[in-house]
């Protein structure tokens, strides 16, 4: 129970890493709050987890939006009065070639993948400052650190959040905040694996370990960031991707 008594904010918790990280902190004692802007797959996620013993509360939120954010982080101290955790690990993709990309799809991602973790800190830290302690975790991506044919907007989106994560690292350390970024690989989320068996193959042998991450894996590497097992890793960004790119 490495997180027993802990309040955690995930983040695009209704779907993909983000509900398996639900899973992995709710089996580990924390009180998980299931942040997400898709309500049906929140309220079902939450009621099958509670047939299987993981309490996780649903809140409907958009993260682009900053009183969405305001309301979810004011609803989350109702039920529990203190936040020590938060995964900014929602995220979209509307995927095209420069050339062909739609300037609102560009603005759009960046709304969502950037400014949504700018304003979902922005709003938890002054809480954490009070208490002097919190962990935040940040979900950057490999096409963020290396770019990624037809992801313009996403891998823009990623690489700043690189930078973000830094500069928080480095403005909160001394207060007790510990700030450190994941860049997940190809992982078999419900939306990869509809993807082409050709493509998907393609994916897997880019990769060292031969095959794609579970999202398991992921929401592993934010338990560790998010307990007292990572208490001196700080501005760091943990490559979770199999050994892509080596």
């Amino acid at each position: 129970m490495r997180l027993a008594g802990k309040t955690a904010i995930i983040t695009g918790g209704a779907n993909g890493i983000g509900l398996a990280a639900c899973q992995r902190f709710g089996e580990e004692g924390a009180n998980v709050i299931m942040a997400d802007f898709d309500e049906l797959a929140g309220k079902q996620s939450e009621a099958d987890f509670a047939r299987i013993g993981v309490k996780a509360t649903f809140i409907q939120v958009d993260v682009a939006d900053r009183n969405s954010v305001k309301q979810l982080v004011d609803q989350t101290l109702e039920h529990y009065g203190k936040i020590d955790i938060l995964i900014n690990n929602a995220g979209i993709t509307k995927d095209a070639t420069l050339v062909k990309m739609d300037p609102l799809d560009f603005q759009h991602v960046l709304d969502v993948n950037l400014t949504g973790v700018f304003n979902c800190t922005q709003a938890v830290v002054p809480h954490m400052l009070t208490n002097g302690y919190g962990k935040i975790i940040n979900t950057s991506s490999v096409s963020g650190i290396y770019g990624n044919f037809g992801q313009t907007n996403y891998a823009a989106a990623k690489a700043a959040i690189v930078g973000m994560t830094k500069t928080w690292a480095k403005e909160f350390g001394r207060k007790g905040i510990h700030v450190n970024a994941v860049a997940p690989g190809f992982t078999a989320t419900a939306m990869v694996k509809k993807m082409p068996e050709k493509v998907l193959d393609q994916m897997k042998s880019s990769v060292s370990l031969q095959r794609l991450g579970k999202p398991r894996d992921i929401a592993n590497a934010y338990l560790f960031l998010a307990s007292e097992e990572s208490d001196y890793v700080h501005g760091h960004v943990l490559h979770v991707d199999g050994g892509i790119m080596m």
